[in-house]
């Protein structure tokens, strides 16, 4: 495991999950994104990224403290939803699944 993917798994990140490309978004908070991820896709995160099969992750945001995340992700719900198809599309605009990534 490189030094990027241990800081991961320890660090508070703010994150979007979709359900296809510009589908469905669902907006998170974890301190351990792999295990969070890896939920989510096992139903076993939350009931509505189960219903609405909200499973791939396209954008994500490192934290140094768990208050600079909350008060990213509260802002992030808080947006418009063209705001954050922007943001996703700026940083990842194939929106792929970027869960392999931090494995």
């Amino acid at each position: 495991m490189t030094w990027k993917k241990v800081r991961l798994a320890r660090n508070p990140c703010a994150y979007i999950l979709a359900s296809r490309a510009r589908g469905t978004l669902y907006i998170g908070l974890t301190a351990d994104l792999v295990r969070r991820v890896w939920q989510h896709r096992r139903a076993q995160g939350s009931g509505f990224t189960h219903r609405y099969r909200v499973h791939e992750l396209v954008w994500y945001e490192a934290h140094e403290t768990i208050e600079s995340a909350i008060s990213r992700e509260t802002s992030l719900k808080a947006w418009r939803r063209l705001w954050k198809i922007r943001l996703i599309d700026a940083t990842n605009p194939q929106w792929r699944d970027l869960y392999p990534d931090i494995l």
